[in-house]
């Protein structure tokens, strides 16, 4: 399963090979001073909006890759059953958010907040 690791002032979104086949990409990083937000996501299907360009999706069952909407592009590697954490980016880089399933969704958000104020 995708995690989010803090690594040289960057929150990386880190996929195994399959993922990365999903989602027709590799991994993904924002900077720490693009975060706006990082929150959990109990029921991370209801994040998702727009149209799924390139990735995998069964909905409700597996979201994995970008999603692209009148609100910018989004970031997903998602599965059914397992909450997730969202990352609200600022406008201008690639994503305008990630959506990632985390099995301690509450820590990795606190862990991440962390890193955001010690930037």
């Amino acid at each position: 399963m995708a995690s989010l690791e803090v690594r040289d002032k960057r929150v990386e979104v880190v996929m195994s090979g399959l993922e990365r086949l999903g989602a027709l990409r590799g991994d993904v990083s924002v900077s720490l001073d693009e975060i706006l937000d990082v929150r959990p996501a109990p029921e991370p299907f209801a994040e998702l909006c727009g149209w799924r360009l390139p990735g995998t999706g069964i909905p409700r069952v597996i979201a994995l890759g970008t999603w692209r909407s009148r609100d910018g592009k989004a970031f997903a590697a998602v599965y059914r059953g397992r909450p997730a954490v969202v990352v609200e980016v600022r406008p201008g880089g690639e994503f305008r958010r990630l959506i990632i399933g985390a099995d301690d969704a509450e820590s990795t958000v606190s862990r991440l907040r962390a890193a955001v104020l010690a930037r």
